[in-house]
């Protein structure tokens, strides 16, 4: 076959392949979207908590179940992160603590479930521990932030790339570009959408830092295999990464192992993070902030090393022919 027609038949099974790619990846798991193994904080006196509990436990595998005390410590709890919710049952009724700046998917599950439970008559209350912001109430901004970051990290590697910059200024680049991202998109997110509420510089250093952890990769990939990485790196990024982070629901929610693997990318770390330092004071950002520092360093690690590699064959190209030894004739 000749070479136009090679390259024709595999864009049209390429294309189709991608595009059932791009709706497994983002259609499967919205549409199998259930708690699983949701933490879950029950408290109250004894027997009344029991009796919570195994209801709870009736959907098999949907809730981790952790017991407290009192509604003091299922507050903490929920603050912390440690837990989504809490149900907390009393004599006079059943109160739901919800936290819609964790999630508001899961705030809403959390009350129909709990009152769908109730005997008929029961008081059932709830209460916000944590509430979205005002100008954010179903965190809907939040959840759209992560495919630009996912894109701009894509778009500084590929020009980092692009433009052949090696090793150390390659590095730099890199890192005061998402530096600018960070800063930029804190000042539209805080100051002028009013959807992020946390402290403006560790704001602004979360979404660099995520920015960061996708070009490192990008342009790290392409210092390794060529321009090829670039495509590698924007598929795993936003084709596989943005789905899988679970920024619009919770990791919880998506089907097993994707809820998981979103977490262990850019996306949908820097989506934990952003969320923990913007809403909870930092809890429970130490492990979405390590993640994105280890895709951050081996990327940089990578283009660090592509440099050395280019510089030592590009001495090779240089490197003068040995000078030849005349021969004595006769």
């Amino acid at each position: 076959m000749p070479a136009p027609h090679r390259k024709s038949a595999a864009t049209i099974l390429l294309v189709p392949l991608l595009a059932a790619l791009a709706l497994w990846a983002f259609a499967w798991p919205a549409a199998r979207t259930a708690p699983r193994d949701l933490p879950l904080g029950v408290a109250g006196p004894p027997a009344a908590a029991a009796a919570v509990e195994r209801g709870l436990a009736a959907e098999d595998g949907a809730f981790e179940i952790h017991r407290y005390a009192d509604e003091a410590a299922a507050r903490d709890a929920i603050e912390g992160r440690i837990v989504y919710g809490a149900v907390v049952a009393g004599a006079d009724g059943t109160k739901v603590l919800t936290a819609s700046a964790a999630s508001p998917v899961v705030a809403q599950l959390l009350t129909q479930a709990v009152t769908a439970r109730a005997p008929a008559g029961a008081k059932v209350t709830t209460a916000d521990v944590v509430p979205a912001p005002a100008a954010d109430p179903r965190g809907s901004a939040l959840s759209s932030s992560v495919l630009p970051l996912a894109i701009a990290g894509v778009a500084g590697g590929s020009v980092v790339t692009l433009l052949r910059l090696r090793g150390v200024r390659a590095a730099l680049t890199l890192v005061l570009a998402s530096a600018v991202v960070g800063v930029a998109a804190t000042a539209l997110a805080d100051n002028w959408l009013g959807v992020l509420t946390g402290d403006w510089w560790t704001q602004a250093g979360a979404l660099a830092l995520s920015t960061l952890a996708v070009g490192a990769t990008v342009a790290g990939l392409a210092a390794l295999i060529g321009p090829a990485g670039i495509g590698v790196g924007a598929l795993l990024m936003v084709l596989l990464g943005n789905p899988f982070s679970g920024v619009a629901s919770a990791p919880q929610l998506l089907p097993e192992p994707v809820g998981l693997l979103g977490q262990g990318l850019p996306p949908g770390a820097g989506g934990s993070l952003i969320r923990s330092v913007a809403y909870f004071d930092g809890a429970r950002a130490g492990a979405p902030a390590l993640t994105l520092a280890l895709w951050a360093g081996l990327g940089l690690a990578a283009v660090l090393f592509g440099g050395v590699r280019a510089r030592r064959a590009s001495a090779r190209l240089e490197a003068p022919a040995p000078a030849r030894t005349p021969q004595p004739v006769g």
